[in-house]
């Protein structure tokens, strides 16, 4: 009997390490993905610049053209890494959203953080209300910061204030996406023509708005925030099975979920205050992370970071080609094309069960 143990033991240990070494082999070819995804957004722009030149400029600017490295590092860089920035940040936050309240289909935006982020940056560009003190060039994106922490915020103290589930949270936050609309649509009505063109172009996402300022500050926010998403790995995997058996295991579900929302109200917040609203990038890129490894937040936490990274590079990518001599709004691309990738990703799911 012992021996039968035993080997089985082994059998069970060899086909974790098996599973670990095909994890790893994923994330490094999702890594490859990102690399690639980010280097075709930057050889390919609407100025006439072919990628053999802007590919050399990147890497041996000495000896490129004065124009090809001025196109390289002063148009074409900042936007890709704010691409990149921009997906990572999305996409770790969909992921922790998807797991705290057991729901596929949750995202950043479920609890009403681009609303909110809307709502912030209407009042700065319509109204000119924004932080007393902050430079000009800031209000917006300052206005949409503070609006997208705050009511997440408000969501963290009500739900504190009455112990409720999540089933709550859920609906207080489409009560505040409903909120919100409501007022960037009032907004809207008082609005001139020029600052209704500005705040729907901002609405739909862009960044053609790009500045290094920008990249250091989501770049900050992804540093801190990260670690601590990190160290909550395995409390996170435990949620998944249930909250009543990660409280059987000595998990602390009520603080395990208030620390997340915080995490997600930073990540999505930094993120949108920079770009405006990019949907389905923090739907999708977990969805794909998940399917390819698994529940284990060790493993899906970088997974998704890097479906993040890959699929805003590729959508920043064809934003630039679909329109000759133009760059399409990035949300326009990412509805595009996440919504029949979403429906794929539903659909393929449920012919596996």
């Amino acid at each position: 009997m012992s021996a039968i143990v035993s080997g089985g033991s082994a059998t069970a240990i060899a086909a974790y390490r098996a599973s670990l070494h095909r994890r790893r082999l994923l994330l490094a070819l999702l890594a490859a993905i990102a690399v690639v995804a980010f280097l075709a957004d930057i050889a390919v722009g609407p100025s006439p610049l072919p990628a053999s030149e802007a590919l050399r400029a990147l890497f041996d600017p000495s000896s490129a053209s004065p124009l090809a490295r001025t196109v390289v590092w002063q148009a074409r860089l900042p936007p890709s890494v704010m691409a990149v920035l921009v997906g990572m940040a999305l996409a770790a936050a969909g992921a922790e959203m998807q797991t705290i309240l057991n729901n596929p289909l949750a995202s950043p935006f479920t609890l009403g953080i681009s609303s909110a982020a809307a709502c912030g940056a209407a009042l700065a560009i319509v109204l000119g209300l924004a932080i007393p003190g902050l430079p000009a060039r800031w209000a917006v994106s300052g206005n949409a910061f503070l609006f997208a922490f705050a009511s997440v915020a408000l969501l963290q103290l009500v739900i504190r204030w009455r112990g409720a589930g999540v089933e709550t949270l859920v609906l207080l936050g489409i009560a505040l996406v409903f909120t919100f609309n409501a007022i960037v649509a009032l907004i809207q009505f008082v609005a001139s023509q020029d600052a209704l063109q500005q705040l729907v172009f901002w609405t739909l996402g862009s960044l053609g708005r790009t500045q290094w300022d920008g990249i250091v500050l989501v770049a900050v926010v992804l540093v801190l925030v990260i670690p601590f998403s990190w160290r909550a790995a395995w409390r996170l995997t435990v949620l998944r099975l249930g909250e009543e058996r990660a409280r059987g295991l000595g998990v602390d579900v009520g603080a395990l979920r208030f620390a997340a929302l915080l995490r997600i109200s930073l990540l999505a917040a930094a993120a949108v205050a920079m770009v405006g609203t990019i949907g389905f990038i923090g739907l999708v890129a977990p969805h794909v992370a998940r399917l390819l490894l698994g529940e284990d937040h060790r493993f899906l936490l970088p997974g998704s970071l890097l479906c993040g990274a890959a699929i805003m590079s590729l959508a920043a990518t064809a934003s630039e080609m679909l329109v000759r001599g133009a760059v399409l709004p990035l949300g326009i691309v990412t509805a595009l094309v996440g919504l029949p990738v979403f429906m794929m990703l539903i659909l393929g799911g449920r012919r596996r069960r």
